[in-house]
């Protein structure tokens, strides 16, 4: 498994009004190959902490042709700047359950 972990800064009120182009995201994020799945973390004041599960570094790349473009159209609008990468690597241990978290 592959990871790439990324911090994201969003302007509050436009996040709290783009729940439809955040599904329409996680939508088309989650149908590329070699997906495995994403853990969002909100550390509120809009920034949010996203790490992305991928099979491969291989599907990691190959997804961002796809992804790339998305970003831009469906939330670079809602963005402050630009997603900061902090860093991608193999995943060396987890021990994550398939759980869908819920808002509070």
């Amino acid at each position: 498994m592959y990871a790439v972990l990324r911090l994201n800064a969003f302007e509050p009120d436009k996040l709290a009004q783009s729940r439809e182009e955040l599904e329409q995201f996680d939508e088309t994020h989650a149908a590329q190959p070699g997906y495995v799945g994403s853990v969002v973390v909100d550390l509120g004041e809009g920034e949010r902490f996203v790490l992305n599960l991928w099979e491969s570094e291989a599907h990691s790349v190959a997804a961002l042709a796809v992804l790339g473009p998305e970003v831009g159209r469906l939330l670079g609008p809602l963005m402050t700047g630009p997603s900061e990468l902090i860093g991608v690597g193999p995943v060396i241990s987890s021990d994550l359950a398939m759980v869908r978290a819920t808002n509070p």
